[in-house]
């Protein structure tokens, strides 16, 4: 975990930033990142990664907590294993911080400090496996009305030949005899104060606590391999755009019979050619002839559900907004749906001929200003501007 940059770093926020400030941060970095935005790019495809790890621990108020008093070990997922005050385990390939070696090389003895000594994790511990990740790109109308989906992913597994022992099927893996399975080694060492006693990972087992002879052949002593599987997911109604969805258990096997971690899924929702979301309202824009705006129409407007004749008024103006009331998107966990909302568009016809030129030259000629009311008031507020 040394290598991790700090979560605030990476979101570009301040360690007192709001859960607000945390999101849009959040949202900006993922857009800035997104692998869709940047087919290929391995560099934004890790720091994707990065912004999205970020954002799961800094959006949790209690691994928000954990991460602000211990940094990356407070929400590391083996943070606490094996039990005591001592041990933080880092899982594999990071390095044992045991309290009781720091105050044991102070004040010699293996009896620890005031109560620190007793809480060296044990390798043989059950650890909870790693959380792995995965993506799903579904439509508009999937993610307004929920739809199933079928995952595919990677993750480390338990061997399925020697049952994650590490060894080859048939043999058993022995207590290391130099540790006597503790996974670490005691030194002694003279001082001017007295003998200091410090321990380290043991180099005979290498902090395991056992010792395999003879190797497994398929996952070459590790006891794990890495597999692609498929899980289903119901994805809900009313999911939005870079939502997380959680599948418990999915995840890498754990170790020494730990449970395993979690999958998360991803959910990029693609964007509509026609529909806008927001919140749980759709907007749309419906294009209608001068005609229609001034006569009055029966008009088709497109909604999630199919398409639905509406009424435009006589007198319709460029902009004018009108809701069909239960059109929109299912709320996510909650009842009912959101709107929608249509906005009216006066299109002016184009390439007119000279006979259409003249039709509407006697229209304009036809009308005045009480059928123009925006026009009137507006050279009425010109001509008190200019006490004409």
């Amino acid at each position: 975990m040394a290598d991790k940059r700090d979560f605030y770093e990476v979101l570009g926020v301040s360690k007192n930033a709001t859960e607000d400030e945390i999101k849009k941060a959040y949202r900006q970095k993922a857009k800035q990142y997104h692998p869709d935005l940047n087919p290929g790019d391995a560099d934004a495809e890790a720091k994707f990664k990065e912004v999205n790890e970020a954002y799961e621990v800094l959006s949790d108020k209690d691994k928000r907590g954990r991460y602000d008093q211990f940094g990356h070990a407070g929400v590391d997922p083996n943070f606490g294993a094996g039990g005591g005050a001592g041990g933080w385990g880092t899982g594999s390939g990071g390095v044992d911080f045991d309290l009781g070696d720091i105050f044991g090389s102070f004040f010699g003895g293996g009896g620890g400090f005031g109560g620190f000594g007793g809480g060296r994790s044990d390798p043989n511990a059950p650890r909870r496996g790693d959380d792995v990740q995965a993506r799903v790109t579904i439509s508009f109308e999937e993610a307004a009305k929920g739809c199933k989906q079928t995952i595919n992913y990677s993750c480390v597994t338990t061997c399925d030949a020697c049952h994650g022992t590490g060894a080859q099927p048939g043999t058993s893996p022995k207590t290391c005899s130099s540790c006597g399975g503790s996974g670490r080694g005691t030194i002694n060492q003279r001082t001017p104060f007295g003998v200091v006693q410090t321990q380290r990972t043991c180099d005979a087992c290498h902090g395991r606590g056992k010792i395999v002879d003879n190797p497994c052949k398929k996952c070459g002593g590790s006891g794990k391999q890495r597999k692609n599987k498929t899980v289903d997911v119901t994805i809900p109604a009313g999911i939005k755009d870079q939502q997380i969805l959680n599948v418990s258990g999915r995840g890498n096997s754990g170790t020494n019979g730990g449970p395993a971690g979690d999958l998360h899924v991803y959910v990029n929702v693609r964007p509509h050619p026609v529909f806008e979301r927001r919140g749980d309202d759709v907007w749309c824009e419906v294009p209608i002839t001068f005609t229609q705006a001034a006569l009055g129409a029966d008009v088709v407007v497109p909604t999630l559900d199919g398409k639905v004749s509406y009424t435009v008024r006589e007198g319709t103006q460029p902009g004018d907004v009108f809701r069909l009331k239960g059109k929109g998107i299912q709320r996510l966990g909650g009842r009912g749906r959101g709107d929608q909302y249509v906005r009216v568009t006066v299109e002016v016809p184009k390439n007119l001929n000279g006979k259409q030129k003249e039709l509407i030259k006697q229209l304009d000629g036809a009308t005045g200003d009480k059928n123009y009311a925006k026009r009137r008031n507006f050279f009425d507020k010109i001509k008190k501007m200019f006490n004409e």
